[in-house]
């Protein structure tokens, strides 16, 4: 699908997408939002996606936040219609069934970072930037800032982002957990593929459960989650790819998985 505001592609079951609106820093604007969550919603239906890596067109920023025109504009109706609509597509991204990695290639800003924050996993240019400046607007971040922020890297580094505004460069974002990994920028889309290829190459039925397990899991209580586990390591035990990897195992060979 052509989009006006992304490119997308599609090599060896991973999927590329990039932001692509690199004169305004690839801010995010409505239509920008809408395209992500069309495309999202395209590659979790795909089956020869395993993984996805999500970056920004040019060396100077994943996304720079929000399109400040647009948010001029709003008021209180409108503002929460915006957020929302920020929200559901970050939602889709974080529930895809299918690992997304972000590729943080420069600033990384509001609802850059709150986009960055809704994948699986995140790595960073050792240039790269990341903040929550939406305060210096009159206000909070809301595409899940907020929330997702908080669980990554503990409460109190995160009131201290957002209430400062302030950037923290790539390392310091990799010391409190922000982000996974950092890399030399002519080694980040390299690395990123290296890694989707390693997931890619593991069962995708124990791989989207794994993530379940994890997101479900995070607000149960220990019990619960805990049960929960062992229903879905049960439902895999039943699953084609079991059979095969354990079989592989014993018979000391690569497996190949396929999804059943």
């Amino acid at each position: 699908m052509a989009y006006e505001t992304l490119l997308c592609s599609i090599e060896f079951g991973v999927a590329l997408v990039t932001l692509n609106r690199p004169k305004v820093l690839n801010a995010l604007n409505a239509q920008m939002l809408v395209e992500l969550d069309e495309e999202f919603a395209s590659l979790a239906l795909d089956p020869s996606v395993r993984v996805v890596l999500l970056t920004g067109a040019g060396e100077k920023a994943f996304a720079a936040g929000a399109d400040i025109s647009e948010l001029a504009a709003a008021d209180a109706k409108t503002g929460e219609a915006f957020a929302r609509r920020g929200q559901g597509a970050f939602g889709r991204i974080e529930r895809l069934g299918k690992p997304v990695i972000a590729c943080i290639n420069g600033f990384a800003l509001g609802g850059g970072c709150e986009l960055a924050m809704a994948c699986t996993l995140r790595i960073a240019s050792e240039t790269a930037k990341l903040g929550q400046p939406e305060l210096n607007l009159g206000i909070l971040p809301g595409y899940g800032g907020t929330q997702r922020l908080p669980r990554l890297v503990g409460q109190g580094a995160a009131l201290k982002m957002i209430l400062t505004g302030a950037m923290i460069p790539a390392s310091e974002a990799l010391r409190n957990g922000l982000v996974d990994e950092v890399v030399p920028p002519d080694r980040l889309m390299p690395r990123a593929r290296e890694l989707a290829a390693q997931i890619a190459a593991m069962p995708p039925l124990a791989v989207r459960a794994s993530i379940e397990a994890v997101l479900d899991g995070a607000d149960l209580p220990l019990a619960d989650a805990l049960k929960m586990e062992a229903t879905e390591f049960g439902r895999l035990c039943a699953t084609e790819d079991k059979r095969e990897g354990t079989a592989a195992f014993l018979e000391k060979r690569k497996p190949t998985f396929t999804g059943r």
